[in-house]
């Protein structure tokens, strides 16, 4: 598949070395970067979960992210991604869950029905190397650039309604704009800073987003929204759970079909953050490339539904932090990785992270969406946009809109599937692009 020309700046290249320290520094970057316990906290309160299970979900979807994301990074895919829990399949968990008697054991039928769809989808991969056949008839560059924008707007309202609106305990909207716009503008400008400065800015390229997040919470604890107390409260070391030794699995036929579906959403999804990766670091996407990656999304699957944990899936926010900080090597995602499952072991470190103010969280992120929706343009803007092209684009971005903005009522009133399929409007978006630019007619030779 052909990509356009990187625009990005590069200090370092996928195969470049980095020393220890800077690459432990950069992984934190990438870890922060993510909102990894926000998909299991959303399951554990739906759900009601004990308060110690709820701590053994979180605990499980950090270690399961970071086996993950070792596994794409080093092994497999070998491209400078992070691997964290998808929103996708939030819906469909639940559903389960609560039909299978909730609680704890609802997640075992889960987790049952995890694990056969996560070898089904490695097998697509390399073994079979059906992926690649179907990725390049489906995915082609126009659709996978629409999937990146999708993933950049889609991922803006998640970041202002959650992070920055939501309103909790004493806490105003006021305070909260203001918190999210310091670490912006903070990051904004360590960001150009570093640009300006050229080789002498490196460093504040490399620490942008950690500097933004730090101001953003030395300001919040002025202001009375920063405690240390979760930190001081949890255990410094725990063990997850792992499947048929200590955590109970059960296996539902219509379940396991049900995740199926879901997992088929997953990799349309995770394409779409390859993509970014791709013209970020201007890596091609070969067929070989595309196999790996999706026996390394199945892999990374299986083994997080084996410590107790959800689907993974690549993050593109992390596209964005390499496209500020300009480095792309893949030692910073191997210590991303290592940093992920320690902060799943030891509680103090997760507790650290989960302690960061959510608006700070929410202008740090608003600012990465911008810049995948950027990404997404890029590769976009290689194919001719005809007018038929152009719908190709623009309607996928109208559909995550919508799933966005659908009534919670109504959405209710439709069937399981469809429900699971609107509750991710990434998921819906790219669906969507991908049926358009099947479905509509050709002009001349507009289809690429």
């Amino acid at each position: 598949m052909q990509q356009p020309q990187n625009e990005t700046v590069l200090v370092s290249r996928p195969d470049d070395p980095l020393p220890f320290g800077k690459a432990a520094l950069l992984g934190l970057q990438h870890v922060l970067a993510m909102d990894v316990y926000v998909v299991p906290f959303i399951i554990a309160s739906v759900l009601t979960l004990a308060v110690a299970d709820s701590a053994t979900l979180i605990q499980s979807t950090f270690i399961a992210a970071g086996l993950a994301t070792l596994i794409q990074s080093q092994w497999w895919m070998r491209l400078p991604v992070v691997q964290g829990p998808s929103y996708v399949p939030i819906g469909a968990i639940i559903a389960i869950a609560f039909a299978s008697g909730g609680g704890t054991a609802g997640l075992a039928t889960v987790f049952g029905a995890l694990i056969p769809g996560a070898i089904i989808v490695a097998l697509l991969g390399s073994p079979t190397g059906i992926f690649h056949r179907v990725i390049k008839r489906l995915v082609p560059p126009i659709v996978g650039g629409t999937i990146i924008l999708v993933v950049g707007i889609a991922l803006m309202p998640v970041a202002l309604k959650e992070s920055v609106f939501a309103v909790y305990g004493t806490a105003t909207v006021g305070q909260n704009i203001l918190l999210a716009t310091v670490s912006a503008v903070l990051l904004i400008a360590a960001m150009m800073a570093g640009i300006t400065m050229g080789s002498r800015g490196v460093w504040l390229r490399l620490t942008a987003v950690i500097l933004a997040l730090a101001a953003g919470t030395i300001v919040a604890s002025f202001m009375g929204r920063f405690s240390a107390q979760g930190i001081a409260d949890a255990s410094w070391f725990t063990l997850p759970r792992i499947a048929f030794l200590n955590l109970d699995i059960t296996f539902s036929f219509s379940a396991i079909l049900t995740m199926l579906v879901v997992y088929a959403v997953v990799l349309a999804e995770t394409t779409g953050t390859w993509f970014a990766v791709g013209a970020v670091t201007n890596e091609a996407m070969s067929d070989e490339r595309l196999d790996r990656g999706a026996t390394g999304e199945g892999l990374g699957c299986l083994v997080s539904a084996l410590v107790g944990s959800t689907p993974v899936t690549g993050y593109s926010s992390n596209a964005g932090v390499i496209a500020i900080t300009g480095i792309a090597s893949r030692a910073a995602f191997a210590a991303a990785g290592i940093l992920l499952v320690l902060f799943g072991l030891v509680g103090k470190l997760g507790a650290a992270i989960a302690s960061i103010p959510q608006p700070v969280i929410g202008g740090v992120f608003g600012v990465l969406c911008a810049v995948i929706a950027m990404n997404g343009f890029r590769v976009v803007r290689a194919s001719p946009l005809s007018e038929r092209n152009m719908l190709v684009v623009g309607l996928p971005v109208l559909l995550a809109l919508f799933a966005t903005l659908i009534p919670p009522d109504y959405l209710k009133s439709l069937p399981n599937v469809v429900q699971y399929l609107l509750g991710s409007s990434i998921a819906f978006g790219a669906v969507g692009a991908i049926l358009l630019h099947q479905i509509l007619p050709e002009q001349g030779n507009s289809k690429n």
